[in-house]
């Protein structure tokens, strides 16, 4: 047996070397090191939100009822996010584009704009203070919500958003919704 031979128990078994200490932890260290330092932004929550669009009430919302999809075109679902905003509450262009309608539909007063890239953002119930064929700049005020305000309290407006004519989950140009990643924890022996 020399020295760099690993000592053999009578059971013929090798016997476990213990690891260097800390080199896991300090492996996962400096890799989230150079994450942080190649981009800083890349630990921030919105990190990966679509650049250009904002909330359209401010502050930030909560949001009272979430996107449900509809499993077929024709089937019921929730075609967009109610955000909290009771009647009064100032309504912001998320992005900039044209004015394509503002009317009453049903019984309700609804504002919608053409961001000109495949996308429709429409609220509900807005009182709009602006008319169709308008164009809004990203933050501009547009509209307060309307007595009664959306949603059982009376107490939210509606975000839909279209792309090429299929509606999709507003909060994606917000807010980072890809899933969190965990990374793994370095066990200490």
């Amino acid at each position: 047996m020399t020295p760099s031979d690993p000592p053999v128990p009578s059971s013929g078994a090798p016997v476990p070397q213990p690891r260097a200490p800390g080199l896991p932890g300090a492996t996962a260290l400096a890799l989230l090191l150079l994450l942080v330092l190649v981009h800083p932004g890349a630990l921030s929550p919105a990190a990966a939100a679509p650049a250009g669009w904002a909330w359209p009430v401010s502050p930030r919302p909560a949001v009272e009822r979430h996107f449900e999809a509809p499993a077929k075109k024709w089937l019921p679902g929730h075609r967009g996010v109610d955000l909290h905003a009771p009647p009064g509450t100032e309504v912001h262009a998320p992005q900039a584009g044209t004015v394509s309608f503002t009317g009453v539909v049903v019984d309700r007063e609804v504002l919608t704009i053409d961001h000109g890239d495949g996308h429709k953002s429409s609220f509900e119930p807005v009182l709009a203070t602006v008319g169709g064929g308008d164009r809004v700049t990203r933050g501009q005020v547009i509209g307060k919500v309307a007595e009664p305000g959306h949603g059982p309290g009376g107490t939210a407006v509606h975000w839909g958003v279209r792309e090429d004519r299929e509606y999709v989950n507003p909060l994606q140009f917000v807010v980072d919704l890809r899933p969190s990643v965990l990374l793994p924890v370095p066990q200490r022996q």
